[in-house]
């Protein structure tokens, strides 16, 4: 999707482009829209909108102010994202990781703007082989067989999702306050730290020896699909939400960086599949989300509510079925390959 310069090569050659995007069709439909926004006859200047909230074809609700993505409120970098939206629309189509069932709004709004074609061929995800292996993998899945069903938090925020020390506190005297089982990944980017108890508050591994684990790296499709594991507080990256969905298990949102804070505004507001931390959390602002805060956010994930879950079941099912015989994805990637094989028409 950053890779937009391929597109003079295959004119070159003459053979039809397509784009993958790997974030949802929603916020491919943001970017999109402040791009034709911006060029068209409103003259919208992203950078300098004051309103609280964005109306947006591809979102059922307007899109508030502060979920707005960092770099396309930057000067420097929006000139950046309308070219590549630019380049977007000289592609044949562009597929989508995601699922029609669970973006249906987003995916009918792309479909039905006269624009490129829009293929949802998600989720694309590695499930098989991507943790790895090793002793901490088997430490970890020998400690969560030990536990009761859907106790467990797991938490773990990506390759990128490093914390300040002052933060790195606040969540363990939250985790600690609420008395719940916990599984932490706790990182320093972009390795692991030699020893957790350098940044943790003293005392804090012994205290919680009976119920919680911190550790480094985590195998996180295996532990997703773990039946200790009663919730996951994210980042809200993209492939993290969908295997998330693949699982069942319900969410609570921190994001960090890039579109993750409209990845968070879907999953709370447009689909209600999951709660929040702290939805408008960015790494660049240095605010620090509190033990008070974060206690409170993991005991409602994990408090039984059966109206996400419910939604959370529907989804669950929606993305497993979309990959089978006849099901939307599978679909939709057999009207790709015709596709490209009438030369991209």
């Amino acid at each position: 999707m950053f890779c937009t310069s391929m597109i003079d090569v295959a004119d070159e050659f003459g053979v039809p482009s397509f784009i993958f995007f790997t974030s949802p069709a929603s916020v491919l439909g943001f970017i999109l829209h402040i791009q034709a926004s911006h060029d068209g006859e409103e003259g919208l200047d992203i950078t300098e909108f004051e309103g609280t909230e964005l109306a947006v074809p591809s979102w059922a609700n307007p899109i508030p102010r502060w979920a707005f993505p960092n770099n396309v409120v930057k000067k420097e970098l929006i000139q950046s994202f309308y070219r590549i939206a630019r380049d977007f629309r000289r592609t044949k189509g562009i597929l989508v990781n995601s699922v029609k069932e669970l973006e249906s709004c987003a995916v009918d709004a792309l479909s039905s703007s006269g624009g490129n074609k829009v293929y949802p061929v998600g989720p694309i995800l590695n499930l098989k082989g991507a943790d790895g292996g090793g002793t901490k993998k088997e430490e970890v899945i020998e400690w969560l067989d030990r536990q009761p069903k859907s106790t467990v938090v797991f938490l773990c925020f990506g390759s990128m999702g490093a914390f300040r020390e002052e933060q790195v506190r606040e969540i363990a005297n939250g985790l600690e306050a609420s008395g719940l089982r916990f599984l932490w990944s706790l990182r320093r980017r972009p390795t692991d730290y030699e020893d957790v108890g350098e940044i943790l508050p003293e005392g804090f591994v012994e205290r919680t020896a009976e119920v919680g684990r911190v550790i480094g790296w985590a195998p996180q499709t295996t532990i997703l699909a773990h039946r200790a594991v009663g919730g996951f507080v994210s980042h809200c990256g993209w492939n993290s939400t969908l295997e998330s969905l693949w699982f069942g298990v319900p969410m609570a949102t921190w994001p960090m960086y890039a579109e993750q804070k409209l990845n968070t505004f879907l999953l709370v507001n447009e689909l209600e599949v999951a709660t929040e931390i702290r939805m408008s959390y960015s790494s660049e602002s240095g605010e620090t989300v509190t033990a008070k805060e974060i206690e409170r956010g993991v005991r409602r994930l994990m408090e039984r509510d059966g109206s996400r879950e419910e939604k959370l079941k529907r989804f669950n099912d929606g993305v497993r079925k979309a990959l089978m015989d006849g099901g939307s994805s599978s679909s939709s990637i057999t009207e790709f390959i015709e596709d490209v094989r009438n030369g991209g028409t």
